[in-house]
């Protein structure tokens, strides 16, 4: 039977579920190993990894997807089963990254360019027979206004890219999660991040167009609009889902089956706070849901350190914060919150 790029999509951003990111890089898992005192190795890391699949609670009720790294697609389990397949008997959909990371963009100080499109056709082929029926891909827009960062040819140049592995992915029967990440590391107030993501979103979908991309085989993974962490500045769940939600209004096609928000630095209750004021707002075209990595795995990260005594909180710990998010995909966090108080 042929699996249809928009049931795929579908199933992605299933009412009450989210997709949890376990993609990252090496060095990035390294530096969260190191904070909770764990050396970074290919066991340690399969071993962390191994403990979120077999969280069969949290797995099978709250995670519709997770997004891998290369090195996790092809390991095992300590018991020779394939961590895909862990994935797949939770009911979960394996997923995997497949750029290759965000590079300066010559000629233009302080942008960047993701990189990744040399051979990704061929990669996409081996990673479909490993499993994956979706994919993603990152494109880094930064905000330094004393700079004139991003320029609009960052911004092209980004989203062009992302419209070219959009298409082949679907060429190759994997559903694209489309990521173009404006930071919330700047000093920038949140009426900036509404004008420079809406530039980025405006952009992405004319390409996304012009490349003959089937949104509704597609996710949208965008950041919220939100102010610059190094601005002093502040904004309520409310005010944030108020501009977030206006922003898409305006932006995103209706085709898109559904918008799968990523963390971008915000703490654990913040990202569960801002998806839930967005949600208990008011019904919107899109399914509105999570593809969070931190704001998911912190918690049990520090749970675990490293100790396979600690397994079972560190599973603990991921099935409450993937129930916490659940709810703020159904607009319930805040009423849960109240009736706990």
């Amino acid at each position: 039977m042929t699996e249809r790029l928009e049931d795929i999509a579908a199933a992605m951003v299933a009412s009450g579920k989210g997709i949890l990111a376990a993609d990252e890089s090496s060095g990035t898992i390294k530096k969260r190993f190191d904070a909770i005192g764990v050396e970074s190795t290919a066991d340690s890391r399969r071993d962390y990894r191994e403990l979120l699949f077999r969280s069969t609670n949290a797995m099978k009720n709250y995670i519709s997807g997770v997004i891998l790294y290369d090195e996790t697609i092809r390991q095992k389990a300590a018991d020779g089963t394939p961590l895909v397949d862990l994935i797949k008997a939770t009911g979960a959909i394996p997923g995997i990254k497949v750029d290759a990371g965000a590079k300066p963009l010559a000629g233009f100080p302080g942008d960047t360019i993701t990189e990744g499109l040399d051979g990704l056709r061929e990669r996409l082929a081996e990673y479909y027979k490993l499993g994956a029926r979706f994919a993603k891909w990152r494109a880094v827009i930064d905000i330094d206004t004393t700079r004139g960062v991003p320029s609009a040819t960052s911004i092209g140049s980004n989203m062009h890219a992302l419209a070219r592995y959009a298409a082949l992915c679907q060429e190759a029967g994997i559903v694209p999660i489309v990521e173009p990440e404006v930071l919330m590391d700047g000093a920038h107030d949140i009426d900036t991040c509404y004008e420079v993501t809406k530039a980025g979103l405006v952009k992405l979908y004319g390409e996304l167009y012009a490349a003959r991309v089937k949104l509704e085989g597609t996710v949208l993974k965008p950041n919220m609009v939100i102010p610059g962490k190094k601005s002093g500045k502040t904004a309520s769940a409310e005010e944030i889902a108020e501009k977030t939600l206006r922003l898409f209004r305006e932006t995103v096609p209706v085709a898109v089956p559904g918008i799968a928000f990523l963390s971008g630095g915000q703490s654990d209750e913040e990202a569960t706070a801002n998806l839930n004021a967005m949600n208990a707002a008011s019904a919107q075209p899109w399914k509105l849901t999570f593809s969070y990595g931190r704001a998911l795995q912190a918690a049990p990260q520090k749970a675990w350190s490293g100790k396979a005594e600690n397994v079972a909180a560190a599973q603990a710990a991921f099935a409450h914060r993937a129930h916490m998010n659940s709810l703020a995909t159904l607009g319930e966090w805040q009423q849960q919150l109240e009736k706990a108080a």
